[in-house]
């Protein structure tokens, strides 16, 4: 590549001058490439472990003059192709020009000047942005990243360290390359070599530790291996980024869903040196992740900047230090004291912006206004011109929102607001009594407070939030403010008046939808905490499930898990339906990440990190409880209802109060001091039985005193309740005891617990999936449990590897959840191919691709051109452990057309399967199903089982084999014994058979012309020009005709029903040409047998329609040659096969160069 100038004040110094002329040299680095000697290890130890930007290439050329002693770096290259291309194109275009000029100095400039010029024009052609973006030292690293470890230009370096790795008790001086997939590393050390790829998705943990033997280092861990990195010069900024694409990584397994740049990532104002765009992209994408989950925002809310300043608080008169972020939506401040101040300005609620008087004791002022007459006041800004310009065009693009207006919800006639569930709720009474009369007045007494804290501190979105707020929300959010103060804390308010009318149209089409998610909503519809009066009527249930419904509509990833209910019942007790929904929102998408999907990975998560704080708070009742196997059993309760389920409704809705305010850290704080005041009771439990009851006795006793409500039967109290009754515990005093014993918990230290239990909870899913399709597989396959297991992990790279590198169909094509394990995993025909060549028994050479193509359609029952693991295992357990029949049965199949095998062998039984059972309900009418009533219903459910089972399919019902399949046929085995040690006698063998068969297929063919000249005879003209051409073929010399059409076929490349890939199979036609004319004796091949050239077709090629043949006779006719009965009766290993393909990397549409021994060779 070319390269803007730089200067080399020691041209020979390390490298060696290949070619020269007058004013350019040419020039190889030591070590690279043949010889070298000691000082060629030398010189290629210090490139490895002093790597730098003059360094990667191994070729170079230079600018030199006859009076200047320095030289001019213009072009390097990773190959001698690369920079020889250069090197012809400066003699061929600079050098007789240059020669004219009397000056050297004149030389060099335009020499520079051109160079620059013609990288300006290439940066200038490409299309990708990030090129442009990316120093050309990146550059450099990105192409020696892919030549050292073969990867196609899909893969991109995101950054590389230097480093140290240990492998065994010798630490490899090298550089750590940190692509979008994998972490590689390259070491070469005084000539050994170390070559290290890791896939992301196959790592299972990665921590940063300190020991004495690795010292700061990095451990990442697969199934397999552990793998040692240290001497960083950042460890923290490289663990960071590989944290990251862990996590991408881990997204794949769980979604499916490849890495996609963010491609309106602002440009910075000049080129980075070492950081590349991915990595920018990273670090920006880190940078929003952490400002979202501080102030509760929306996935789409992007950081543009933020800045140190000081916040004017009239509530504590006082100036505070802290950050202001601003992004394309909202302003935000966040005291540098934590709880101290917290502020959150949405940008439509922004009326005025403007420069206050600046002054020594307000440097620098910016004042924002908002519609609702509240001042908000920023001092000690660093750039406040650019500061106010950034606002100002962030509220040019802000629509002016009156989204109260325009609510679609109002002409739904069923919606309900929460006032009429709560009047549903409660029972009607005569009189107040003095109980109630005692209960109202702390209600009131909070609702004073609140309205005091709105005066002080503001209300709606922008209020200030201070450690007043969170002690306001520990006593107790009142009954008629909770609503209002959910939608705030979460973020739901903000979300909900930027798509004013969404959820009305959601529920618009999502009515009269069918769906599973439908179908598990209609049926937990009921189950939603049936105590509460508000539930045990239809319009309770109707605003449920249309919330419900509405989610799974919006989310259909997630759709509708069980807990989502128990939830949402909850949720609209407080609020409107459209509020709920925004809520229900927030808590799936952003507060309880993944909780609600499939696998409830996110529940999942958060139980191994609760499991983690146990360890850490209670290490004795850990063990203990590790034992008896508890906490996995409570914590998934716990977490996916957030106590609701558990706990009496009065105190776990406190409980609720809290995790909107706090987020998930009060759920562990809860679920410690749980355990904390168990603890005694627990040790002293010697089964998992006695430890639930323990626990579940507990928690039906938290109460609060202080509701106002009638209090709600717990439906699970008679369960746990003993003899004695248990002593009540006030819900107040387990959330002061949470805070006062566990509150130095951090929200930053639980996300990197997550991520730790991430890679552990993601990596044992997949690896249960595995084990649940080696169990389904056993029955149906001849593989060892240990061969599945590779296979299927095979299968499985194979198919994540299209993912992030591209393929034929998309990623949710390919990989549906929904699915069972055997069906969720999917690849197309290209991938299929790739694994036909390396695991297929049956070498057939060119004509690979052939047999895979017809393989993979044979397989694809559904023809959705996609084969499940499944299908996958079919195909190959015949090839390997299938009977001499069975195989070949397999390749009879495999070379008739698509019509006739595939709706008569496969799908004719599965249509009829299909129909009868769709008819089967139109069969039972009223007075069947009266008879059904009285007699015995199993005879009929045996009945319907018959007609479900499936038709095993003999020998019989294949169809008959014409005359060119029967040709292709001859074609596949011929390749298929050119690499076998008794070639000569398989070629031989099979020669006989296929002149057997040809006799056998002419005898067949003049029995049928006979009965078909009998009955067609009156129709027949007696002046057709084609009956008098028939005679003579249909005589005594109809094999010879065949034979001759067989040769032909093999010697002639016009096919007209072939492929284009089946006619590039030049070995196999010229094989089969030989062995056909010598082996079946058909003296009249050698006279008539003409080779076409052009587009020239002789008579005798053309093949004869009427000839056919059954697999009963390839079947017979193949059992007379002991050579082909010995060939497929052999078992064969596929361990060898699955070994090679293991350590072979996978890499599609590899681009890497040749190597110097062919491009010399080529040249010379």
């Amino acid at each position: 590549m070319w390269i803007h100038p730089e200067e080399v004040l020691l041209a020979g110094a390390l490298w060696v001058s290949e070619r020269a002329n007058p004013f350019f040299v040419l020039q190889r680095r030591r070590g690279h490439g043949r010889g070298g000697g000691l000082s060629g290890l030398l010189v290629g130890t210090l490139d490895v472990v002093l790597d730098s930007s003059a360094r990667v290439a191994p070729y170079r050329i230079l600018l030199q003059t006859a009076d200047s002693q320095i030289y001019w770096n213009i072009a390097c290259g990773s190959s001698r192709k690369e920079i020889t291309e250069h090197w012809d194109w400066l003699e061929a275009n600079l050098l007789q020009t240059i020669s004219i000029f009397d000056n050297d100095e004149d030389i060099t400039t335009f020499v520079k000047g051109k160079i620059s010029g013609i990288i300006a024009e290439e940066n200038r052609l490409k299309p990708g942005e990030e090129h442009e973006e990316d120093s050309g030292k990146f550059r450099e690293a990105e192409l020696k990243m892919r030549k050292l470890f073969g990867m196609p230009e899909e893969e991109k370096l995101v950054n590389y360290y230097s480093c140290s790795y240990w492998k065994g008790r010798v630490p490899r001086q090298g550089w750590l390359y940190l692509s979008v997939n994998h972490l590689c590393f390259y070491s070469f050390l005084l000539g050994k070599e170390v070559t290290l790829v890791v896939p992301w998705t196959e790592v299972t943990r990665l921590e940063k530790n300190a020991t004495l033997l690795f010292p700061e280092s990095v451990r990442v861990s697969t199934r397999d291996t552990e793998h040692f990195f240290s001497m960083f010069l950042n460890i923290n900024d490289t663990f960071k980024l590989m944290e990251q694409l862990a996590n991408i990584a881990m997204r794949q397994l769980l979604d499916n869903e490849a890495f996609a740049a963010d491609l309106s990532l602002p440009k910075p104002s000049k080129t980075l040196k070492n950081v590349s765009a991915l990595k920018r992209d990273l670090d920006a994408r880190a940078k929003n992740e952490r400002y979202r989950a501080m102030f509760r925002l929306t996935q789409e809310e992007r950081l543009d900047g933020h800045t140190d300043c000081t916040l004017w608080t009239p509530f504590a008169k006082m100036h505070v230090v802290g950050q202001l972020f601003i992004s394309n939506n909202y302003i935000c401040f966040s005291s540098k004291e934590e709880d101290l101040c917290q502020l959150i300005i949405p940008l439509r609620e922004v009326s005025i912006v403007e420069k206050a008087d600046s002054s020594s004791v307000l440097p620098c002022p910016v004042s924002i206004s908002t519609k609702n007459k509240m001042n908000f006041l920023f001092a000690n800004l660093k750039d406040r011109d650019f500061l106010v310009q950034r606002i100002s065009d962030f509220l040019q693009r802000t629509p002016d929102s009156s989204w109260g207006d325009t609510n679609l919800l109002s002409q739904i006639s069923h919606s309900v607001c929460p006032s009429q569930l709560a009047s549903s709720s409660v029972p009607p009474s005569s009189s107040p009594g003095s109980e109630s009369l005692q209960k109202a007045h702390p209600e009131k007494m909070k609702e004073e407070s609140w309205n005091i804290h709105f005066l002080e501190f503001g209300r709606g979105v922008c209020m200030y939030r201070t450690s007043r707020t969170r002690e306001l929300v520990l006593n107790g959010i009142p009954e008629r403010l909770r609503g209002e103060l959910w939608l705030l804390f979460s973020g739901a308010q903000n979300e909900m008046a930027t798509h004013p009318g969404y959820y009305g149209e959601l529920v618009e089409q999502a009515m009269g939808l069918c769906s599973l998610a439908t179908e598990e909503i209609e049926r937990d519809l009921h189950r939603s905490m049936p105590e509460h009066r508000a539930f045990q009527n239809e319009m309770g249930i109707a605003a449920l499930r249309r919330v419900l419904t509405a989610y799974a509509h919006r989310n259909p990833g997630i759709g509708y898990c069980q807990a989502m209910n128990i939830v949402t019942s909850v949720l609209l007790l407080y609020c409107t339906e459209e509020e709920a929904f925004w809520l229900l929102v927030a808590l799936c998408e952003r507060m309880l990440p993944d909780y609600y999907n499939t696998r409830v990975v996110g529940a999942l998560v958060d139980q191994g990190v609760f499991e983690e704080l146990t360890r850490s708070f209670l290490p004795l009742l850990y063990e203990h409880m590790q034992e008896l196997g508890v906490i996995s059993t409570i914590s998934l309760s716990w977490f996916l209802t957030l106590f609701l389920s558990v706990m009496p409704f009065d105190s776990a809705v406190l409980l609720v109060d809290c995790f909107f305010y706090e987020g998930i850290k009060v759920i562990f704080q809860v679920a410690l001091a749980v355990l904390h005041y168990n603890m005694d009771a627990l040790l002293s439990c010697s089964d998992e039985g006695e430890a639930m009851t323990i626990l579940g006795r507990y928690l039906d006793n938290v109460v609060n005193k202080l509701t106002v409500a009638p209090p709600i039967p717990h439906p699970h109290a008679q369960l746990t309740s003993g003899d004695e009754p248990s002593p009540e515990i006030d819900v107040f005093d387990l959330i002061k005891s949470s805070y006062e014993k566990f509150g130095s918990l951090r929200s930053d230290v639980i996300e990197q617990m997550r991520f730790k239990q991430r890679l552990k909870v993601i990596q044992s899913l997949e690896d249960t999936a595995k084990r649940s399709v080696v169990r389904a597989m056993m029955t149906e396959s001849a593989f060892s449990i240990e061969e599945l297991e590779e296979l299927y992990c095979l299968f499985k790279s194979k198919h994540m590897t299209s993912c992030y590198w591209g393929s034929s169909s998309s990623a949710a094509e390919r990989h549906d959840p929904s699915l069972p394990y055997l069906e969720q995993y999917r690849i197309d025909p290209l991938q299929f191919r790739q694994l036909f060549v390396s695991l297929a028994p049956w070498v057939c050479g060119g004509h690979n691709p052939t047999l895979s193509a017809r393989l993979f359609r044979l397989l694809d029952q559904n023809q959705d051109g996609l084969v499940n693991f499944k299908e996958f295992i079919t195909g190959l357990s015949g090839m390997y452990h299938g009977d001499m029949t069975e195989k070949l049965k397999l390749l009879y199949k495999l070379h008739l057309p698509p019509d006739s095998e595939e709706k008569k062998g496969n799908l004719t039984s599965l249509t009829w399967r299909r129909n009868h059972s769709e008819a089967w309900p139109n069969r039972l009418t009223p007075d069947l199903w009266s008879v059904l009533e009285v007699k015995d219903y199993r005879y009929y459910l045996r009945m319907w089982a018959k007609e479900k089972e499936t038709k095993r399919e003999t020998i019989k019902d294949l169809p008959r084999m014409n005359q060119e399949q029967f040709i292709e046929l001859c074609k596949t085995l011929y390749n298929m014994f050119s690499e076998e040690a008794l070639e000569q006698q398989l070629y031989h063998a099979i020669a006989t058979v296929a002149s057997l068969l040809l006799r056998i297929g002419e005898v067949g063919k003049k029995f049928n012309n006979g009965t078909k000249k009998r009955e067609t005879m009156p129709q027949t003209s007696p002046h057709s020009p084609q009956g008098e051409e028939e005679g003579p073929g249909h005589g005594a010399s109809g094999e010879s005709e065949v034979c001759r059409a067989l040769a032909d076929a093999q010697l002639e490349v016009v096919a007209p029903q072939m492929s284009d890939e089946e006619t590039k199979d030049d070995a196999s036609v010229s094989s089969y040409s030989v062995v056909s004319a010598g082996s079946l004796q058909c003296e009249d091949i050698a006279e008539d047998t003409v080779l076409i050239r052009g587009g020239e077709q002789r008579q005798g090629s053309v093949l004869d329609t009427d000839w056919s043949i059954t697999f009963e006779q390839v079947l017979a006719s193949m059992l007379t040659e002991p050579p082909l009965v010995d060939y497929f009766e052999r078992k064969r290993d596929i361990q060898a096969k699955m070994a090679t393909c293991k350590a072979q990397r996978a890499v599609e549409r590899q681009i890497s160069s040749a190597s110097d021994h062919e491009l010399t060779r080529h040249s010379t």
